[in-house]
């Protein structure tokens, strides 16, 4: 499984930005994806997924109605919608994929195949 991400940048409080995700063939069908973030001096953390039944998505509380996860099958790329973005959502963001159980989908050490990391800076 190799996957890439790419749309990071530099954008002001309140604006938006979509990250990519391109992944090898067969990835969706096999796995599921998701995206976490990693802030200077924090911990890698859950974002947001999609599972891999029936693409049931699942976010973290403080993106809940601001980002959006999405795939594109045909395209076996995955995105990230960043809306209303704060300072606090600056972070290295990676995107990831697994077999996490249905109710571990936020666990970080259960997606076994992560990106590059794409660097999102939020400015007030």
């Amino acid at each position: 499984v190799q996957l890439q991400a790419s749309g990071g940048g530099l954008v002001q409080a309140g604006g938006s930005l979509r990250l990519s995700c391109a992944a090898s063939e067969g990835t969706f069908r096999t796995y599921a994806t998701g995206w976490f973030r990693q802030a200077p001096g924090k911990e890698r953390e859950f974002v947001a997924a999609i599972l891999r039944s029936h693409g049931v998505t699942r976010y973290e509380e403080s993106v809940k109605g601001r980002f959006t996860i999405s795939r594109d099958n045909a395209k076996n790329t995955m995105y990230l919608q960043m809306n209303s973005l704060k300072p606090e959502d600056t972070a290295v963001y990676y995107c990831a994929a697994g077999r996490p159980a249905h109710s571990a989908y936020d666990q970080t050490g259960l997606y076994h195949y992560w990106g590059q990391g794409t660097q999102v800076t939020v400015s007030s």
